[in-house]
């Protein structure tokens, strides 16, 4: 996989790079390198974190972070048989528990939603920090949702975290959880204030809160910069200054010949007059008023002359 000239390795966490001092210097400069291309597009181009991932796993796959980050970007692309071998490699190898969240939702993954719940009462999770045991409160209740058990779902989102006010990193998602399970528990009406709650704390965009909120009011939203809708705004706004123009080609129609009148007209429509002399009578009638009006001045004053 070729990799960029500005991508040096030490983009890496401190942490990381002491991991990588392990192995020999070139190695671990290759491997940093892979890695640090797996962190950059884990998010927009996950498919190349994985391809990625796999090349710093075969050069070095006795180093934690790197079946750390082999199992994050298996879990990106749905390969999570891959990344539960992988979470599970990396916390043999450190003893720590943050991963344990993840390797739940892995196990839901797999259709296995029933271990991920035994997962949420194991000793680990009392290891965790506040935003894994969070993260672990989110797996267990999409597990509860999987087996059609929302009202449960509901029951287990509801904490201490969700009901602060203080926001944290994880606090958007546990409110946008939250209104979800509630919508699938029958309970619509108030699952708005929860995504208006969501999306307030939303500040880095991790929902589509304010997008749910604005369907529940019925708003809809336009790109502006969409190419096709300006296409179709230019065309309404070129309509009527077409029908202005009075002559358009394709609306004009063309007769070659009588029959093409009699084929357009009903004969209800239109009366032939055969002695029609060409004059419209009403205007016939307008052109001889001012010759009479001449004749009665010029009869006028040949009365006069007599007299």
């Amino acid at each position: 996989m070729p990799i960029p000239e500005d991508v040096t390795g030490f983009e890496l966490d401190a942490d990381v790079r002491q991991e990588l001092k392990s192995l020999p210097k070139t190695l671990a400069d290759d491997v940093a390198r892979n890695l640090v291309m797996v962190a950059r597009l884990l998010d927009s181009e996950p498919e190349e974190a994985y391809q990625y991932s796999r090349v710093a796993l075969r050069l070095a796959s006795r180093v934690a972070a790197v079946r750390e980050a082999a199992g994050f970007a298996s879990y990106m692309t749905q390969r999570y048989s891959e990344a539960l071998t992988e979470f599970r490699a990396a916390r043999r190898m450190t003893g720590r528990a943050d991963l344990w969240p993840v390797m739940a939702d892995c196990e839901r993954g797999l259709g296995r939603p029933e271990r991920a719940l035994a997962m949420a009462g194991e000793p680990e999770v009392k290891q965790l920090d506040k935003a894994g045991q969070v993260e672990m409160r989110l797996v267990a209740a999409g597990a509860r949702s999987d087996m059609e058990q929302f009202d449960a779902a509901v029951v287990t989102l509801q904490s201490p975290e969700l009901a602060s006010s203080t926001v944290h990193s994880w606090t958007a998602r546990l409110r946008y959880a939250y209104a979800e399970a509630l919508i699938a528990a029958g309970r619509g009406d108030e699952a708005r204030d929860w995504f208006a709650k969501a999306a307030e704390a939303d500040t880095d965009g991790s929902t589509n809160a304010s997008e749910r909120l604005a369907e529940i009011d019925g708003v809809e939203f336009t790109d502006a910069l969409d190419p096709e809708l300006a296409e179709d705004d230019a065309e309404q706004v070129d309509a009527p200054a077409k029908k202005r123009g009075g002559d358009n080609s394709e609306d004009r129609v063309i007769f070659e010949d009588e029959e093409d009148v009699e084929e357009y007209y009903d004969e209800d429509d239109l009366e032939i007059d055969e002695d029609f002399d060409g004059v419209v009578p009403e205007r016939a009638e307008a052109d001889k008023a001012p010759e009479a009006e001449k004749a009665d001045k010029d009869e006028a004053k040949g009365d006069d002359a007599q007299a």
